[in-house]
């Protein structure tokens, strides 16, 4: 028998801060966060005496953890987390944040994502990933993230008879959006002409498909409202959240994800349906994501993803503003804080800050995370309602 969750009550989120990415980078991950914290301080005013929480969410900081990252940056936290949830990281931070500043744990908690990308630390990366990797696929000469999509991709198009089109029109809207982003890696414009031409990688899944992998840092603060009014800071409040791991084991291949368990609880908790939502902020490795998360987030039923795609505009003008700073799959995609990214563009919407072009009279973010394709499936799933305070 589930609860009812508490109300996040006496809880606001604030200060989106970004590093901006770069394809490769000779700094450590460490080297990311300190630069990201002091640019929030810049920012906020902020120092590292205020901050009494901390949340950290990294690939590439190790043998570090959130623990000696506080010696490194000068904190001295009376909270702390440290998340290995990869793209849940977002949601997931806000989740702990948010309680514990609720119930009096922390008063200034600051979330961060930073990752570095050298020449060849992706393919290190990998080769560490997980036990069930390297147990269950690389013997087989099979492995990473593309291979596995690619499955995932072929069963979904198959099952829900969404096209190569369908996706491209996703990857285009993305790029489109991320034109009026300075900091997205990717503006040149993407036509669909272009995106079906481009070289395979791993059949269905071709170039545009694929995110690029980068070096930066992202980063948000929760707090009370109080405390974010004293700092004059816009801030937002939190409607709803969810999270699960391991969602449907026994689907042989997956079309649905942990979003699908606990959908009708979100829209109930937050108050609000998918027609309120002003700016879709999902997480997008790969577009079949995005698509089973239109599904999977109540935005429309399984089987009439397609018809959905074809017939919504997702431009930051459009009827549903998808990853109006481009997403990962145009801004780029920086470790963990890929799954910090969408988190702040969307606080940046509501709070009229964005990075390019604001979404007309935006109120109502929602935000959602996806991580640790562990061996056949992304494991970790979360979302997010957010409204901006008046």
């Amino acid at each position: 028998m589930n609860r009812t969750p508490a109300p996040y009550d006496g809880v606001a989120v604030c200060a989106p801060v970004t590093a901006p990415y770069v394809r490769f980078s000779p700094e450590s991950a460490h080297w990311w966060a300190g630069k990201l914290l002091r640019q929030l301080a810049q920012d906020t005013g902020f120092g590292p005496a205020d901050i009494d929480g901390f949340c950290f969410a990294s690939f590439s900081a190790g043998p570090d953890t959130a623990v000696g990252l506080t010696q490194h940056l000068g904190l001295t936290p009376r909270w702390l987390d440290h998340l290995p949830t990869g793209g849940a990281s977002g949601v997931m931070a806000l989740r702990r944040a948010a309680r514990a500043v609720q119930c009096g744990d922390a008063e200034i908690v600051v979330c961060l994502a930073a990752d570095t990308n050298q020449i060849d630390s992706f393919r290190h990366s990998l080769a560490n990933f997980s036990r069930f990797s390297q147990d269950a696929v690389y013997p087989y000469g099979f492995g990473g993230p593309n291979a596995t999509f690619a499955l995932i991709t072929d069963a979904f198009m198959r099952a829900f008879g969404v096209t190569r089109e369908d996706f491209g029109k996703l990857c285009v809207a993305q790029r489109a959006n991320a034109m009026s982003n300075p900091l997205a890696l990717q503006r040149r414009p993407l036509s669909l002409e272009a995106y079906l031409a481009a070289r395979p990688i791993a059949d269905p899944v071709h170039l545009f498909d694929c995110v690029m992998p980068c070096a930066g840092a992202e980063a948000f603060i929760v707090t009370t409202p109080e405390i974010a009014k004293a700092r004059g800071l816009a801030a937002a409040s939190v409607l709803a959240t969810i999270e699960r791991h391991n969602a449907f084991p026994e689907d042989p291949v997956q079309l649905r994800a942990g979003w699908a368990m606990d959908i009708d609880q979100f829209w109930a908790s937050a108050g609000i349906s998918p027609a309120d939502v002003d700016s879709l902020q999902v997480y997008d490795d790969y577009p079949v994501i995005v698509a089973m998360q239109l599904a999977d987030l109540g935005f429309c039923k399984q089987e009439d993803v397609a018809d959905f795609i074809r017939s919504t505009s997702f431009a930051i003008d459009g009827d549903l503003p998808l990853n109006t700073n481009g997403g990962q799959l145009s801004a780029g995609q920086a470790g963990a804080a890929g799954g910090f990214q969408n988190m702040t563009e969307g606080l940046r919407q509501i709070l009229r800050q964005p990075l390019g072009d604001q979404v007309p009279d935006a109120e109502i973010s929602v935000v959602s995370g996806f991580g640790l394709v562990n061996y056949d499936r992304g494991i970790c799933t979360g979302a997010a309602a957010l409204r901006a305070m008046k």
